[in-house]
């Protein structure tokens, strides 16, 4: 008898937009910690990073607030990229996990017509 997919199984992984909470549970699922994401733009591309510090390092700059605040606005945009099915499927599958000085990135592929509204 088989179980349905767990919410954060990539079987359940959809294409529809992400939400904060989501993104929330997902980093928590996946290393048991909220780490900082952050989107960043390098020789004509965006990715999406996965950075090495965390809500729950007594060093993190952000309070909890804070980094919900900076993740809605994070999520907003990757939703608004058209990339919403991309990161949740990555941050389900992927096997990496940051290490101090070298963050994950995904290099996300924009839909025709979205690079230019963010690309300089």
């Amino acid at each position: 008898m088989s179980q349905p997919p767990s919410p954060l199984s990539p079987a359940a992984a959809g294409d529809g937009p992400l939400s904060a909470q989501e993104v929330w549970d997902m980093l928590q699922a996946r290393w048991q910690v909220s780490y900082d994401l952050q989107l960043v733009q390098r020789r004509g591309r965006v990715y999406l990073q996965v950075m090495w510090a965390y809500l729950e390092q007594q060093s993190f700059p952000l309070s909890e607030e804070g980094y919900r605040a900076k993740l809605e606005e994070l999520v907003g945009l990757l939703n608004g990229l058209g990339v919403a099915g991309q990161v949740r499927r990555w941050l389900l599958t992927t096997t990496d996990k940051p290490r101090l000085g070298k963050a994950l990135g995904l290099a996300l592929e924009m839909p025709a017509g979205r690079a230019s509204e963010f690309l300089l």
